[in-house]
């Protein structure tokens, strides 16, 4: 939250209560508009005598960045892969490993504490690395204390879930329409042509659009897939109402729909909840939750 309305305007005219990326160190920085999850799960595997074959982490944090221009990285996620592998002896000469780290639920949790005003500066992958470093230490701590299995059950199930596309309001069109006769000199929202342009393509978008639903068990542990970038409190809620002993999700995963705010955070806008940004229906996260909780159960 933001107690400066120059700070939360928006592309259409208006002011949200929340701002994404605000300045550091601002004295118009009030609290932080959701939840994290701190928790790191893990399945891991291996063989009959005990090799590591593979293990798969899940942490609700957006990717680090620090990538230069013109340079492609796999961020904290490539860099956990390669540091698990290394604290479980899975090296050169040993049975083949695979280490994945999935992203959590983390459409609106990044890695920047915003109320530091003189932040340390990193080099370029220095902080995703640092990231990684600090989730496989803690995975591997706890892979000490792993109880394997030679038999668990396993599961799965699906679902097409179909949602409401969002439609410009006949304001939010006439405001468009009279921002292309504005003189160039007119203050405009540095993300203005962006999101003018994206509302006259969800205007010829259809009605509806279905997205795939997933679930999975191992075990005990239930494992859900969302097609989202899903906001935090959406995952605490199914970790809360699972009827499996433990479970995390994966976002993006299936498909990638844009961000999926809940209605409380739709009632405080910003970034995430822009039409444009999050193109379904407002209660979509309830009605996710709703019929992966129905899957969960389908798989007793």
């Amino acid at each position: 939250f933001v107690t400066d309305p120059k700070l939360a305007t928006n592309p259409f005219g208006g002011v949200d209560q929340v701002r994404m990326n605000p300045p550091r160190g601002s004295a118009a920085l009030d609290r932080q508009a959701g939840p994290v999850d701190p928790e790191i799960s893990f399945v891991s595997v291996q063989s009959s005598d005990g090799a590591p074959i593979a293990l798969l982490a899940n942490y609700s944090l957006h990717y680090v960045g620090g990538v230069p221009k013109n340079e492609v990285s796999a961020d904290y996620f490539g860099c956990f892969a390669s540091a698990i592998t290394k604290r479980l002896g899975a090296t050169a000469g040993t049975t083949p490993f695979v280490g994945m780290l999935s992203n959590g639920t983390s459409g609106d949790v990044n890695n920047i504490d915003f109320r530091d005003a003189s932040p340390k500066r990193y080099a370029s992958y220095e902080k995703m690395q640092e990231v990684a470093e600090k989730v496989a230490d803690r995975v591997y701590e706890a892979h000490a204390g792993v109880e394997f299995h030679d038999w668990v059950k396993l599961s799965a199930a699906s679902a097409s879930l179909t949602l409401n596309v969002r439609k410009p309001s006949q304001e939010m069109i006439q405001y468009f329409a009279d921002l292309k006769n504005a003189p160039e000199e007119s203050p405009r929202h540095r993300r203005e042509a962006i999101y003018a342009e994206r509302i006259e393509n969800i205007m010829k978008a259809p009605d509806t659009v279905d997205v795939q639903l997933q679930t999975i068990g191992i075990g005990d542990l239930g494992i859900a897939a969302i097609p989202f970038e899903t906001f935090t409190e959406t995952g605490l809620e199914l970790k809360a109402k699972t009827p499996r002993k433990k479970m995390f999700t994966i976002e993006l995963a299936n498909g990638s729909f844009g961000y999926l705010p809940t209605p409380r955070q739709h009632r405080f806008c910003g970034y995430e909840t822009w039409l444009g940004t999050n193109y379904v229906q407002e209660d979509a996260s309830e009605k996710i939750v709703e019929k992966l909780l129905e899957l969960f159960e389908s798989m007793k």
